[in-house]
């Protein structure tokens, strides 16, 4: 594949994710109001779209509280700054097996298996302008967790995202995933041109070595819209990788806690450091409002209560 660079790149900020890494950083923020502070400094320092999950506000563990959910998008939506709010659809399908001589019953302490209209509730509630949708079920890093999200189950996500009328981001970890996803345009359940997040580097997804890199990007239908990421010290790497393939970026805390060796980043200073990058490869970092305009996107007021 002939490369193409990408001169207008958006940036999609992932906040905070809903890794254990709680812990092990104090700018990865918990509560509503500090994931909404984070993701409003990221759009100042660039980013067109914060990709938003919530956390417990007292022990920083992954939540699906539809209250906490309200709570984050009103914030973002009353604040100054202009951003395309973008929220996560993929808690719900976590899978956790007893262990390998005993793998049922299930781990009760963190499964976490919902249906579809429960895991679209907040979706439903909220209204923002890109919802993600994981395109398939893979084993996840941890010895027995496995991220369950079944055709049925995507089909059925996939069409209440397009009767609400919200943008499904595709998460896609391997190539079998985006396969998947061209079948649910084909079969109408998505409209097209869809947009898609490579999420590479991910144990046991696609690696992230640039072999790997360019078959996925390869199998993304030519007039779909794409955006790409990697974790940890890869971060910034491929965001350059990405925009010399004709994408877009992603990067923030979700996936990566460090600026440099020994020194923890803001979701804001992540995000300025890919606008430089970005830059100096001669490139534009374009706003919300062209990225609205780019995906079909509608902006929406804050929901009233």
């Amino acid at each position: 594949m002939p490369l193409t660079m990408n001169r207008e790149v958006f940036i999609t900020c992932a906040v905070t994710g809903s890794g254990s890494t709680q812990d092990r950083s104090p700018h990865v923020p918990r509560s509503p109001e500090e994931i909404a502070i984070s993701a409003i400094d990221a759009a100042k320092a660039g980013a067109a779209v914060v990709h938003c999950h919530v956390r417990d506000p007292n022990t920083g563990a992954p939540s699906r509280r539809l209250d906490l959910y309200r709570e984050v998008t009103d914030r973002i939506r009353d604040a100054e700054v202009d951003v395309v709010l973008n929220l996560t659809a993929g808690m719900g399908g976590d899978m956790i097996f007893g262990g390998t001589e005993a793998p049922l019953p299930l781990n009760e302490g963190g499964t976490d298996m919902a249906g579809a209209t429960e895991r679209m509730a907040h979706v439903a509630a909220c209204l923002p302008e890109i919802c993600t949708l994981d395109c398939g079920t893979m084993n996840f890093a941890e010895a027995d967790y496995v991220m369950t999200n079944t055709p049925g189950m995507l089909r059925a996500m996939g069409a209440m995202m397009t009767k609400l009328g919200v943008k499904p981001e595709i998460e896609a970890f391997d190539t079998g995933h985006l396969w998947f996803a061209k079948e649910l345009v084909k079969e109408g359940v998505l409209d097209g041109p869809a947009l898609v997040q490579l999420c590479m580097g991910v144990p046991w997804g696609a690696p992230d070595d640039l072999n790997t890199f360019i078959a996925m990007v390869n199998n993304v239908p030519g007039d779909w819209t794409w955006s790409a990421f990697s974790l940890g010290r890869h971060q910034m790497p491929f965001v350059a990788a990405s925009v010399l393939a004709g994408g877009n970026v992603r990067v923030g805390l979700e996936d990566n806690l460090m600026l440099g060796k020994g020194v923890l980043a803001t979701n804001a200073q992540l995000v300025d450091r890919a606008v430089s990058l970005i830059e100096g490869m001669g490139s534009t970092v374009i706003g919300p409002d062209a990225v609205r305009e780019r995906l079909g996107l509608t902006k929406r007021a804050p929901v009233a209560t």
